[in-house]
């Protein structure tokens, strides 16, 4: 008898390994070359804003470069993600919101990266109104843009995984959990208190990532679903 053929693609959990990996070193550069200087928010003061980026290029420059790295193995993470469980014959609608959500997610990232990385550029911050607009562009697109898409990814993986008994329960509520955050975190364009989402989509949602990543890897065979539902 032929043996049943493997998934072939890209490890779920280096990707995520490597996704998280370099969101980290954004953090950790950005700390370490500001010197000790704190973060500014973007809703601050206009001048204040400004006399950051224009005191601090070297920090801005490598954090954006390292969070604009970060979405190409999260996108690729997306794609590999869908493609796994429909090769284990999940044939729903949230295989597609779990691609949009993956692919709005990293684009997002790539945004807000590259508005950073240009916040870094010499004569930029001399405009207070150009370094605010950067600013908030390059927050909005790596805090609510990038919430809202990694909820539905999130969403979407864990709903058809929880019918197709794909996912434990636990990990099934623990992304609805960042799902829900993920798409709440959006009123903070209308409400600044929302914002406290943002961190918790982002941390929650790193750890649903590996360990869904470690999950569906075990499954590994072509109608996987099929076989389970025939079992029960």
């Amino acid at each position: 008898m032929k043996p049943s053929p493997h998934f072939r693609g890209p490890s779920l959990i280096l990707l995520g390994i490597v996704h998280i990996l370099l969101f980290a070193a954004g953090l950790v550069a950005a700390a370490v070359l500001r010197h000790g200087a704190p973060y500014v928010n973007p809703f601050a003061d206009a001048e204040t804003v400004r006399a950051f980026f224009q005191q601090n290029p070297t920090a801005v420059r490598v954090s954006s470069f390292f969070l604009f790295a970060s979405a190409v193995p999260l996108g690729i993470f997306a794609v590999t993600m869908v493609s796994r469980l429909r090769f284990m014959g999940v044939r729903a609608a949230g295989t597609n919101i779990a691609l949009f959500g993956g692919l709005t997610a990293a684009n997002a990232l790539i945004f807000s990266g590259l508005f950073g990385w240009v916040l870094s550029a010499p004569d930029i911050p001399a405009s207070v109104p150009l370094v605010r607009a950067l600013a908030l562009l390059s927050f909005l697109f790596g805090g609510p843009a990038y919430a809202a898409g990694f909820g539905l990814l999130a969403a979407g993986v864990s709903i058809t995984s929880y019918f197709s008994r794909l996912l434990p329960r636990w990990l099934v509520v623990l992304g609805m959990v960042v799902a829900v955050a993920g798409e709440f975190s959006t009123l903070s364009l209308i409400a600044y208190p929302a914002n406290f989402l943002l961190p918790i989509t982002r941390y929650l949602g790193f750890i649903w990532l590996m360990w869904a990543a470690v999950k569906l890897t075990r499954h590994n065979r072509p109608g996987h679903v099929v076989n389970v539902a025939n079992a029960a």
